[in-house]
């Protein structure tokens, strides 16, 4: 069985940083796209950054020179490095594993203030 546990949310102030962190397990992991989600109350969820099996990435424009995706299949792990963070990057931030079907985990809270 698949899961996805994120960690390293909380609570920061403006121009803060945090790093989120994806454990896996239960997946051959290194052949899967790993992107990490967000979703802010009343909006729909929303993609942030993911990165391939052959370690491509991508941002969404909001976080690109901001954000930073990466992998460690070893460990079966994906972290998402925060920096300059602003209190529209406010929402509960998801791991994904995207193949034929996709595996999400709880969600890990990250708020900014002003």
């Amino acid at each position: 069985q698949v899961q996805l546990v994120e960690s390293g949310g909380g609570l920061v102030q403006s121009g803060g940083s945090l790093r989120l962190s994806c454990a896996v397990s239960g997946s051959i992991f290194r052949v899967y796209t790993m992107g990490w989600y967000r979703q802010a109350p009343g909006k729909q969820r929303e993609l942030v950054a993911h990165i391939t099996a052959g370690y491509s990435t991508n941002y969404a424009d909001s976080v690109k020179g901001r954000f930073t995706i990466s992998r460690d299949n070893a460990k079966k792990m994906v972290y998402l490095q925060m920096n300059s963070l602003k209190p529209e990057d406010t929402a509960v931030y998801y791991c994904n594993q995207h193949g034929q079907m996709d595996y999400w985990g709880q969600g890990t809270q990250v708020t900014v203030s002003s």
